[in-house]
């Protein structure tokens, strides 16, 4: 039986891979296995210094959390009649990803932002230019949304206060005019 390996980490880009993922495992009839790799916010070589269990417990949590998340925001809730797994790994996301992907038959889906310009390609996308370079699995990228500049940083900021973000256009219920 085939899989679909999905990197999640809650970004736009990542859900968008998610829901294509999800849509061809069900096509295929293959299992979806969606990986969210986390590491310690200093990095493991400041963690191994001073290492903190407690810490580290949280930071799993927070990434557990993170995982949950986007299966909601992404599809609505986990998708039914699919075998699905959630896998959580602490490590770095690239070679989670390879890792996850080491079966014959396997797909690799990714979420990545489109770039902006000169600037806006491979160089921001370290993971997928790492994932690319030694990946044993043929890997598909799936662009995120084309946000405007600004809004972004609009969603962020309105995603850690909790508060819907602002909208533009009058709701369809109000009368117009």
């Amino acid at each position: 039986m085939t899989r679909i390996v999905v990197g999640v980490s809650g970004s736009l880009a990542s859900l968008a891979a998610l829901r294509y993922a999800t849509a061809l495992a069900r096509r295929d009839g293959a299992e979806l296995l969606a990986v969210l790799a986390w590491e310690p916010p200093e990095g493991e070589a400041a963690y191994a210094r001073v290492p903190d269990p407690a810490w580290a417990r949280l930071w799993a949590g927070e990434a557990r959390l993170r995982l949950t998340r986007a299966f909601d925001e992404g599809l609505g809730a986990a998708p039914g009649g699919l075998a699905v797994e959630r896998r959580i790994v602490r490590d770095a996301p690239a070679a989670a990803l390879r890792r996850a992907a080491d079966r014959p038959g396997d797909l690799l889906v990714l979420g990545i932002t489109p770039g902006r310009g000169r600037l806006g390609g491979p160089r921001r996308r370290p993971v997928l230019r790492a994932v690319l370079a030694r990946a044993a699995t043929p890997v598909v990228t799936v662009p995120g949304p084309l946000l405007r500049r600004g809004e972004a940083r609009v969603l962020r900021r309105h995603a850690r206060t909790g508060r819907a973000a602002p909208q533009e256009y009058p709701a369809a219920s109000q009368a117009i005019g």
